[in-house]
C-alpha cells in the first residue's frame, strides 16, 4: 500500500452526541481508510480526531478538547498514513474472471462493502465462500446476472 502523507481541505457541521463533540463533513472521504486518526486544523492548530467514514458520511470526532466551532466549519485534515486505495484481490478476480462475471458493474458503496467482507473472513474456507458469494451475485460480463 502506498503511504503518503495528504492534506486535504475539508468543511462541514456540527452535532453532538452523547460522548461530545462531532464534525460532519460535507461530503465523504472516498479512498481513505476509517476508523484511522488524522490531524484537524481549524485555525487553532492540529488536534487529534478519530475518522469515522461510513457509506454515505465521514465524521470527525476530535480526541482531544478543540473549541467548538460555529455550526459550519473549515479546516485542513492532515492525514498521515495518507491515501490507501483498494485494489481488488487477486482471488477475487480471477473467480470473476473465470465465471464470466462483471466486478466493474459494482458501485464504489458496493465494491466497498464487498471488499470489507471479503476481508474480514476468518479462515480460508470463509474466504473461498466469500468470493463465491460475491461472484455469484455479479451480473455477467455484457449481460444481466443470472
Amino acid at each position: 500500500m502506498t503511504r503518503t502523507t495528504e492534506h486535504l481541505p475539508v468543511h462541514g457541521t456540527t452535532r453532538h452526541d452523547e460522548h461530545g463533540l462531532l464534525l460532519v463533513l460535507d461530503r465523504r472521504l472516498d479512498g481513505h481508510d476509517t476508523f484511522l486518526s488524522g490531524r484537524l486544523d481549524l485555525g487553532q492548530g492540529p488536534a487529534a480526531v478519530r475518522i469515522i467514514t461510513l457509506d454515505d458520511v465521514t465524521v470527525l470526532r476530535p480526541m482531544e478538547t478543540i473549541e467548538a466551532p460555529t455550526p459550519v466549519w473549515a479546516g485542513t485534515l492532515h492525514l498521515p498514513h495518507g491515501l490507501r486505495p483498494r485494489s481488488v484481490p487477486g482471488d477475487l478476480a480471477d473467480a470473476a474472471q473465470t465465471s464470466q462475471r462483471d466486478l466493474a458493474a459494482l458501485d464504489a458503496a458496493e465494491m466497498r462493502y464487498a471488499l470489507t467482507f471479503l476481508g474480514e473472513a476468518t479462515t480460508e474456507q470463509i474466504r473461498t465462500a466469500r468470493v463465491e458469494a460475491i461472484v455469484s451475485a455479479l451480473p455477467a460480463v455484457g449481460g444481466d446476472a443470472a
